[in-house]
């Protein structure tokens, strides 16, 4: 199919990363064939060539089609035929339309006429060009996946008796779509986002009798296909159930079975809502259809919200701007109350009655709303934020970590967990991540690194101090554990550790099956189910036999095994707002933790009380209510999209060869060294190898890269990251970007990204390219040498990036363990008579040379990196001090300029060490 006669015009299926994008692009190609046909016809050499094409799109296309209701496999027949009987006029009628509403999504809002003989209102067919209000009043699309295997009439029969139950009163309106087997199943739930419930009847079969490579690729996200073929005929349908369920959780499944049905209720069905014994009651089907969907659109406190904005009241509280009356009063504001609308101002207001709720104590819509987050995100409880994911940070470090607990923290995360260090009186140790020197970039943590610590702090007899463990997933780049693999291996050395893992940037991630099994959540709820085997506790047993008598290395070498009583304890935070729908500032903290109800929620309350504002904002936490709910219901689709962009850029800078001359795109290789890869992918995209499948490296490898985040290298262009980024990319193409390093920049697709956005951002990228090169071509000797120096300083001279060094033993316990007491440095900087400032200079190189100890009061953030390189209490080492004196970039938090850098004066640093002894 990839290579048929007459379409060597087209793109090869093997260049499309997703069916989604072949299907989109293979109905515009055929478009463009019926265009021809229509003013060309189908004779002479042209013409053949127009229906050669045509053929080859409807026989690609029919197999894809199988997997949507619109426009339907009879539709989709009645095309065909318009083509095989030469209809061509009537052909390109009904191919615009369907490929103008599948690219406006006009079929989810009404029937779409094929024929030019039917009534068709094209200018309402551009979803664009409605109101936000109309498209609000319309009733949402979805579409019911039924598994049966049956004729073309009892097909017909399902579908129609289905359909005949809908009313106007609905809330909702789907169409159905039939397919034959557990493998159609699962690749129509991996393929069509538009299912959001899915029917499975008693004559399924087992294997899809489509054979399309690229539907192919999405079977292996399930896992081993193996495991799919070992089912037994009568275990199809709650097998169904429980593998739709490990993919898209998020689903609702409703089983029909000719066996006993109250023996298949008691079974473990996954994500199964109701079973059916024989069922024939179309209309109890479709109620419990609108039931499910519903159950997932409800927004408690955004519903509250709007409520409350529609009630006459008299405000005699806080707030002038409440209801809008401060504006619509004044005289000299009221550009700003055109520019925000009315709704905002009448859903403004400190209240917590009325049908409202307090963020501090909640106990209605945002206890309930919080509730239903939960469900979404796979947690046990969680709690809205409306101060960001900083906030968040540090209400569970106070929660959890107690003064003088030991915690092991990621030198290069996010400098609010330092913060929280100072506030819990943690005693750190900072691990460092591998280094990625010629990017000047950090990646992660090693496993390695992590247990290393942690026997180090056994051997100590430290251990039982030892509280927490705090890493980012994903990091800023883009890296992203083995989460279970962590967590596995550290409680097989301490079993009660508690993981805080900070997914500011990995939110959308739960809702994509490759994505959801490195999340925390997700891993949680894995870890609880696997300690409970008995062949857990078996395998945990011959490995402490094996490892009795081992020394560190053979441990550090080991794959160790968790016990099984160890305790799951897991928190995650997430900048909602970051990845998916929310105002700015609105995050969520996810908890799943066995020791929670006994142990934490009383601190954990505290923390939060602490920590949260008593006039939290309530669009803000509206927006959390709301984007949860998109995630739920469409999440799916837009992450899908938002990784088809991502690697849509990817494949666009790979193969143009004028972007090659200044640009690279940062493969899997370049972030990820071979030591932590067990599989053997280097690549997302490769010209001479086509697409590499990531479900492998993301089930196997230590680190991976989230192929969202781009980063492109930028040095060839001789410009640094921070001048690409604001002088080029944002002063002259309007174009945002969050993070440069000194040679490179970081773009990041979202799931509000568009192919629009992915054109003009390679358009850009060709621009720039051009006119270096026409610089270049005009250049002098000496304007080409300077060009040339420029490149090598940001591509050759690149300056290495420091390791932690160690604290000073005025702020260790010991020297045995590298633990440090950053609170008390801390806090001794706040006397200025503790402290001295340094200029940067050769002299302060010399003394450090020469051994003498100088010790930084203050967390050093250079932006970029954005991560402390000197905390309080750490000792300033020369290659730290080279890497400073390297920077190139305009802002460092913690360092004057104007002063120099600011340390402890010895005698300080004497006083703590004589109050110690």
């Amino acid at each position: 199919m990839n290579s048929q006669p007459g379409d060597r015009s087209l793109p090869s299926i093997n260049e499309y990363y997703s069916a989604t994008q072949l299907r989109s692009d293979r109905w515009s190609a055929l478009r463009e064939a019926a265009e021809g046909l229509s003013r060309e016809g189908s004779e002479g050499r042209k013409g053949k060539k127009l229906l050669q094409t045509a053929e080859h799109l409807f026989d690609s296309l029919e197999v894809i089609e199988a997997y949507w209701a619109f426009p339907g496999a009879s539709s989709f027949a009645h095309l065909r035929r318009l083509l095989n009987h030469a209809n061509y006029d009537e052909l390109l009628t009904a191919v615009r339309r369907v490929a103008r509403a599948l690219a406006s999504g006009a079929y989810r809002r009404r029937t779409v006429p094929l024929s030019s003989d039917e009534l068709d209102n094209e200018d309402y067919e551009d979803e664009a060009a409605l109101s936000p209000e109309a498209r609000a009043l319309g009733r949402p699309y979805f579409e019911v996946l039924i598994v049966d295997d049956v004729s073309e009439q009892q097909e017909r029969f399902l579908r129609h008796s289905l359909l005949r139950m809908r009313r106007s009163e609905d809330p909702f309106i789907y169409e159905p779509v039939v397919v034959p087997s557990i493998e159609d199943a699962l690749i129509g739930i991996l393929f069509n986002h538009n299912v959001q419930a899915v029917v499975v009847r008693p004559g399924l079969t087992l294997k899809s009798r489509n054979d399309l490579p690229i539907l192919s690729r999405y079977l292996k996200r399930v896992g081993d296909p193996e495991d799919v073929e070992a089912i037994q005929p009568h275990e199809y349908g709650p097998e169904a159930c429980r593998l739709i369920a490990r993919v898209r959780p998020e689903l609702d499944a409703y089983l029909i079975t000719d066996r006993s049905a109250e023996d298949v209720a008691g079974l473990d069905l996954g994500i199964c809502r109701r079973v059916f014994y024989n069922q024939e009651d179309f209309l109890e089907l479709h109620l419990n259809i609108l039931r499910g969907v519903n159950r997932r659109y409800k927004t408690p406190f955004f519903t509250a919200l709007k409520e409350y904005s529609k009630q006459p009241t008299g405000v005699f509280h806080a707030m002038p701007i409440s209801r809008g009356k401060s504006i619509s009063r004044s005289h000299w504001i009221q550009d700003m109350g055109a520019f925000y609308g009315p709704n905002i101002f009448l859903a403004e207001t400190s209240a917590t009655s009325g049908g409202l709720d307090s963020l501090l104590e909640p106990r209605g819509p945002i206890k309930e709303a919080q509730d239903m987050a939960a469900r979404a995100f796979g947690a046990k409880h969680t709690y809205f934020a409306t101060n960001g994911t900083s906030t968040c940070n540090k209400i569970v470090t106070q929660a959890v970590v107690r003064p003088g607990d030991i915690v092991l923290v990621d030198r290069d995360c996010h400098k609010s967990h330092h913060y929280g260090m100072v506030l819990a009186g943690a005693n750190v140790v900072y691990m460092d991540s591998y280094p990625l020197h010629q990017y000047s970039m950090y990646g992660a943590v090693p496993l390695t690194e992590i247990k290393h610590h942690l026997l180090k702090l056994k051997a100590a007899g430290k251990l039982d101090r030892v509280r927490m463990i705090t890493l980012t997933n994903c990091t800023f780049d883009g890296l992203v554990y083995n989460v279970q693999r962590v967590m596995e291996e550290c409680l097989a050395i301490k079993k009660d550790l508690v993981f805080l893992w900070d997914e500011a940037w990995f939110g959308f991630a739960r809702f994509e099956p490759t994505y959801r099994q490195r999340t925390a959540m997700a891993t949680a709820n894995t870890l609880r189910q696997k300690l409970k085997e008995p062949e857990t506790a078996a395998a945990w047993e011959a490995q402490q036999a094996k490892l009795a008598d081992a020394g560190e290395e053979e441990w550090l070498n080991t794959r160790l095994v968790p016990p099984p009583d160890a305790r799951v304890r897991v928190y995650a935070t997430q900048s909602t707002h970051k990845t998916l729908t929310a105002l700015r500032q609105g995050s969520m903290i996810h908890v799943n933790d066995q020791d929670f109800k006994g142990e934490v929620e009383q601190a954990f309350h505290e923390a939060f009380m602490t920590h949260t504002s008593t006039s939290p904002n309530y669009q803000i936490i509206a927006s959390l209510d709301v984007g949860r709910r998109q995630v739920e219901l469409e999440g799916f689709e837009f992450v899908q999209r938002q990784v088809e962009s991502a690697m849509s850029i990817r494949r666009a800078v790979s193969t143009h060869p004028l972007l090659g001359k200044y640009f690279k795109v940062l493969t899997i290789a370049d972030v990820v060294p071979e030591t932590y890869r067990a599989s053997e992918s280097t690549h997302y995209y490769d010209p001479q190898q086509g697409w590499t499948d990531k479900w492998a490296m993301w089930a196997e490898d230590e680190f991976v890269l989230d192929p969202t985040r781009i980063t492109l290298a930028v040095g060839g262009t001789g410009w640094d990251g921070d001048t690409f980024k604001t002088k080029i990319l944002m002063d002259k193409y309007g174009i945002q970007i969050n993070k440069t390093s000194r040679n490179s920049v970081l773009f990041m697709t979202n799931i509000g990204t568009t192919r629009s956005s992915v054109a003009y951002l390679i358009e850009v990228l060709v621009e720039i390219a051009n006119e270096l090169d026409e610089l270049l071509d005009d250049a002098s000797k000496m304007e080409r040498r300077s060009f040339e120096n420029r490149v090598a300083a940001l591509v050759e001279h690149v300056p290495p990036l420091p390791d932690f060094s160690r604290f000073h033993d005025a702020f260790r316990a010991d020297g045995d363990t590298p633990e440090g007491d950053i609170r008390t440095a801390y806090f001794l900087a706040y006397d200025e008579d503790n402290c001295d400032y340094l200029a940067l200079d050769d002299t302060l190189m010399e003394r450090l040379d020469s051994g003498e100890e100088l010790v930084s009061t203050s967390f050093i953030i250079p932006y970029p990196p954005g991560f402390p390189i000197l905390v309080p209490g750490q000792v300033i080492s020369p290659e730290i001090l080279k890497f400073m004196r390297a920077l190139d970039v305009s802002e460092i938090h913690g360092y004057r300029a104007d002063l120099g850098l600011r340390v402890f004066t010895k005698a300080a640093l004497d006083d703590v060490l004589t109050k110690k002894s």
